[in-house]
């Protein structure tokens, strides 16, 4: 009998919804150019429920974990760091081939930190660098991520030139959000699964995919909604749930502020069951987006539906920011930020209230020249994202170099 090859013992580390997006497309890249090599793979991982349904063993969950600023950060210290020492016992027990590290800056940069001080040789990959490249803030920062880091594989141009230049061994494989819109269907197909009627207005609400975010976001987001639907009383609103969680605080929120809205899914789920393939339907069938900043933009814009985008965080939070870190970027979202240009309007903090909301999406749904606009700078961000099988090469970069250490 021949005996099977040892498995490649594979960590990735990463956190958020969106991370375990990402992470779910790369675990499946993995597995599907590993087959094509005889390789047998054992993936071990920190993320959710999508990268557990693409076949990794979880250590445990960080989707729920995730935040954004200091105040925000603080309730999520002690769960954050009783899931890294898992991590840690973890990597002691069974020495990995190999670590990934997607996105998640200061836990994975504690992991990464923690690798390079027990084993030297362990080589660790970063897969979507945190954004560090963009606002710069500490230059200990990207050392830190340089100097652990064995390979870098970017998915933005600027990010890719940013770290090549600081000293990283950088490859650029493009964005994965690339081939997660590839499997989108066409806007007719979307309705008729959705159940709505081709000739309704429908706007799609993406208020959240973290706990502070239905306390910062929603709020005003639905505020802007109800405007909306003041002027124009035909428009329906989509809402997909990012996480089970939150179906109770949206379903209040929506009573509240009395909107004719859906969430997709409509019935109550196990929070394992919750996957992202609704998504694609409710913001290809949609006629507009009012969602949050994060990945979840790029997606909106690959798909061709114009959109505003909200940020907010806590004041205290956001006054640190400015004066005593003195954080100022150009941009926040990732469709400026690829062209580093204004492509979609962002409401930021004091300027993202109900009245500018409903103005910025009155704008888009109503005057044509602006939509078309629009959606011309979309196909131009699209040239900078990359060719398809972004996951595939980010696979293959992460085996080769674990093949060439075996």
């Amino acid at each position: 009998m021949i005996k099977p090859p040892s498995p490649i013992k594979i960590f990735i580390s990463t956190g958020e919804v969106s991370g375990d997006l990402q992470g779910a497309l790369l675990v499946e890249a993995l597995y599907r150019q590993a087959q094509l090599q005889g390789l047998n793979l054992d993936i071990v991982a920190l993320g959710g429920d999508r990268m557990a349904a693409a076949g990794a063993t979880l250590l445990g969950n960080t989707t729920k974990i995730g935040s954004v600023g200091i105040i925000e950060s603080l309730s999520f210290i002690f769960p954050t760091l009783k899931i890294q020492q898992k991590a840690k016992e973890y990597l002691q027990k069974e020495s990995p081939h190999i670590v990934i590290l997607i996105d998640y800056m200061g836990p994975n940069l504690n992991i990464g930190s923690y690798i390079r001080k027990t084993w030297s040789n362990l080589p660790i990959v970063w897969y979507i660098a945190p954004q560090e490249w963009v606002w710069s803030l500490r230059k200990e920062q990207t050392s830190k991520i340089v100097s652990l880091t064995d390979k870098l594989l970017a998915i933005f141009p600027g990010e890719a030139n940013y770290f090549r230049e600081k000293g990283a061994d950088v490859t650029w494989v493009g964005h994965p959000i690339i081939d997660r819109v590839k499997t989108a269907p066409t806007r007719e197909e979307a309705r008729r699964a959705l159940g709505i009627a081709p000739d309704t207005l429908a706007i799609a609400l993406l208020p959240a995919s973290r706990q502070q975010e239905i306390k910062y976001l929603m709020p005003v987001i639905f505020q802007g909604a109800q405007i909306i639907q003041q002027k124009l009383p035909h428009v329906h609103f989509l809402i997909p749930l990012s996480l089970e969680t939150y179906r109770y605080a949206i379903t209040e929120a929506i009573q509240k502020y009395q909107l004719q809205a859906t969430i997709y899914p409509s019935f109550l789920q196990n929070s394992k069951e919750i996957q992202e393939s609704n998504n694609l339907e409710i913001l290809v069938g949609a006629d507009l987006a009012i969602a949050k900043s994060g990945t979840v933009n790029l997606e909106i814009a690959l798909l061709n539906v114009p959109q505003v985008v909200i940020y907010k965080v806590n004041p205290i939070t956001a006054w640190i920011a400015r004066n005593i870190l003195r954080f100022s970027i150009p941009f926040m979202s990732p469709p400026n930020l690829v062209q580093m240009k204004s492509i979609v309007p962002e409401l930021f903090q004091e300027n993202a209230t109900p009245e500018n909301i409903a103005s910025e999406a009155l704008e888009l749904l109503l005057n044509s020249q602006r939509r078309a606009q629009t959606l011309t700078n979309y196909q131009e961000m699209r040239q900078s994202l990359g060719e398809e099988g972004v996951c595939n090469r980010a696979a293959q970069a992460i085996l080769d170099l674990v093949l060439t250490r075996k």
